[in-house]
């Protein structure tokens, strides 16, 4: 999944600019228009008003930036409403392809002297030692929106007679790549999130599948650490536990999508479909609670978001309420559009 999304050569996020979009192979919230930016821009600039006499300098973090669309759109409105607030902030960018970088600084090259990159939060740390700040760790926002669901994931069956899981593998079968059960006992043990209770166990039938992403975990508790004093915030497609976890869900939730098709053909188009599988925020919050940050609230993209708008709507800064607003607000919010499938996880470290 890594090589197929990510290869410098080959990946599917490496060699195409158009994956999202009427004429790539799927929508995302931010090609809806500008409203999404302009609500986080909103919401972002009320959470970093209360860090500005925290003594150091703000960020705003933003990973898996893509094409630098988001961060256009969140600059533009602090630049315009916020004025203050935004020659003060340090918007940085955790990108290790050097290929998206530069699809990302053709998009911002107004705000070019503002934004940073950096290839992983020690990149940021490096360099905050490098300026001869005692502590390099943020104090602002790092966020992301589908990043973690496009991480690599390891992929586990069932086997309801052995009552134990087995994990896929992919190998080359031709010139096909075929799946491979790999017989691994140890499953369980290293991937706690399949010590599932033993009254699901019992009923879980033969060949149900799970995902797991340990890398989704690595870069939560690496963000959660960076941050010195804020919040860490992602947007994504996924469940809690409980819901993840459902005798029903007998595939599990990866999925290939292939202009504006989904497929469970995971191993065709390689290198030229999206694959993604759905977060488990359950693990992704204990991670976060892990590291001592202090969650504040796990809703839905619509649950979200309307609570942003009840605020910005009454404050004149935000602008006029338009009908291209009005259209774009009910395709984040509609559930069934964007406004159910994603889902928020907010974290802080205020003290």
């Amino acid at each position: 999944m890594e090589l197929a999304l990510y290869c410098p050569v080959h990946g599917y996020y490496e060699t195409k600019t158009d994956n999202p979009g009427r004429h790539g192979d799927f929508y995302t919230s931010v090609g809806v228009g500008e409203l999404f930016g302009q609500l986080l821009a909103f919401q972002f600039a009320e959470w970093l008003e209360l860090l500005r006499n925290a003594g150091s300098r703000l960020r705003i973090v933003e990973a898996g930036a893509h094409d630098g669309k988001l961060a256009g759109d969140i600059l533009a409105w602090l630049e315009l409403n916020r004025r203050e607030l935004f020659e003060q902030i340090e918007y940085g960018i955790i990108e290790p392809s050097a290929q998206r970088q530069t699809w990302q600084q053709r998009t911002l090259k107004k705000y070019l002297p503002q934004v940073r990159w950096h290839e992983g939060f020690q990149s940021i740390a490096s360099a905050g030692l490098k300026s001869g700040i005692e502590n390099p760790t943020s104090s602002g926002i790092i966020f992301s929106n589908e990043l973690l669901d496009a991480m690599p994931v390891h992929r586990f069956g069932w086997d309801a007679t052995k009552k134990a899981w087995y994990e896929w593998g992919v190998k080359l079968d031709g010139e096909k790549f075929v799946w491979a059960k790999i017989q691994n006992p140890e499953a369980r043990v290293r991937n706690p999130e399949l010590d599932l209770p033993e009254e699901l166990l019992n009923v879980l039938p033969d060949g149900y599948v799970v995902e797991t992403s340990p890398a989704a975990q690595r870069w939560w508790r690496e963000a959660a650490d960076g941050l010195k004093c804020g919040r860490l915030m992602t947007i994504d497609y996924g469940l809690a536990a409980d819901e993840l976890y459902s005798p029903g869900r007998l595939q599990g939730t990866l999925r290939a999508y292939f202009r504006h098709h989904v497929s469970d053909d995971l191993l065709a188009n390689v290198g030229k479909q999206d694959l993604t599988a759905h977060v488990n925020f359950s693990a992704i919050q204990a991670v976060g609670e892990s590291a001592g940050l202090k969650t504040e609230s796990f809703q839905t993209q619509s649950q979200f978001l309307t609570q942003v708008l009840g605020k910005a709507s009454k404050d004149a800064s935000f602008g006029e309420w338009t009908s291209t607003r009005t259209r774009q607000f009910q395709t984040l919010t509609h559930p069934e559009h964007l406004g159910r499938a994603f889902r928020v996880l907010v974290q802080s470290r205020l003290d």
